[in-house]
């Protein structure tokens, strides 16, 4: 972060919140800045918003951009170092992240946990080891722990849509899933609204307490009723277990989040980063109210990658 020196006089998140907004505002602003540049997008997941928002931010400033999916469409790729390829990885990411580092002036990357290997994500193996083998600048579009650039756009939604003169109350809510879900945009949420100064309180069953290096300052609530009260902003999330690490626990408390549990908080917007498991995760009738800001958020995905390109170039 410390190469961008420009903006020394404010924090990186103020600066790109409101470049996020000049964009928002206007979106070919810069559409010749990039010219001339390439990036290249690197997805060893699915993705819907994350690629096409990135894919957009990129158009909208003249840089071209390029799409691998790599689960599918390359060969597959060894990670650890020193190891003997006698197995089914065809390439290593020595090779192949030189050599994409050769082609473009930029990488960004997709990589989810394993959440088997706990030490492996905590340390964002899979990310570093593009970083570490590509030699140019590397965006995150969603690690084994962090999903900054939904947290950035996260920060521009509530940055819009609140006005008055406090610390707007924002509530991280769990959710409940049929699987396990990483950590990933609970973690940069949680990690973005305490950088951003919100007053923040995070509600989740007994359990399903976050690594602690990202809720520093929060306040923890195990009673959902009890959180959601005068709430500003309330973001629905699912994630697995932090210990026992990516499991699912048993939960008898019913956590999905209706327009009853709010019916004495008439202010509160609901926030979800999608996709969304509908009438599991959320109801129907809050992510089609007017509560909801999942639509909002989806579109300040492109100006908040923008304004992050925008940075790098």
């Amino acid at each position: 972060m410390n190469r961008f020196t420009q903006f020394e006089n404010k924090t990186i998140a103020e600066t790109l919140i409101e470049k996020a907004l000049e964009f928002k505002a206007n979106p070919l602003k810069n559409n010749t800045k990039g010219q001339g540049k390439r990036l290249g997008l690197i997805f060893l997941n699915p993705s819907l918003r994350t690629r096409v928002s990135t894919q957009l931010a990129a158009t909208n400033l003249g840089v071209d951009s390029f799409v691998l999916n790599m689960d599918k469409e390359t060969w597959a790729l060894e990670m650890q170092d020193g190891v003997l390829m006698n197995k089914n990885k065809v390439e290593h990411i020595k090779d192949a992240a030189a050599v994409l580092g050769g082609y473009f002036d930029m990488l960004a990357i997709r990589a989810f946990p394993t959440l088997t290997n706990k030490e492996e994500d905590t340390e964002d193996f899979t990310i570093n080891q593009f970083i570490k083998y590509s030699g140019i600048p590397v965006i995150s579009l969603e690690s084994a722990i962090r999903h900054p650039l939904q947290s950035l756009a996260d920060m521009v939604s509530i940055r819009e849509s609140f006005q008055e003169k406090r610390k707007p109350k924002v509530v991280l809510t769990w959710a409940p899933h049929i699987k396990s879900i990483p950590h990933a945009v609970a973690n940069s949420f949680s990690e973005w609204a305490l950088g951003c100064g919100h007053d923040l309180t995070i509600t989740h069953p007994v359990g399903y307490e976050l690594d602690e290096q990202f809720t520093q300052g929060a306040t923890i609530e195990y009673n959902q009723k009890k959180a959601l009260e005068d709430a500003d902003f309330v973001y629905v999330k699912n994630w697995s277990a932090f210990n026992p690490y990516g499991k699912i626990l048993k939960v008898d408390e019913n956590w999905l989040l209706k327009e009853s549990k709010l019916a004495n908080n008439q202010q509160a917007k609901i926030m979800h980063c999608l996709p969304v498991r509908r009438n599991l995760e959320l109801s129907d009738e809050i992510l089609d109210g007017n509560r909801s800001l999942v639509q909002t958020q989806a579109k300040n995905r492109i100006f908040a990658a923008q304004a992050v390109i925008d940075a790098m170039i």
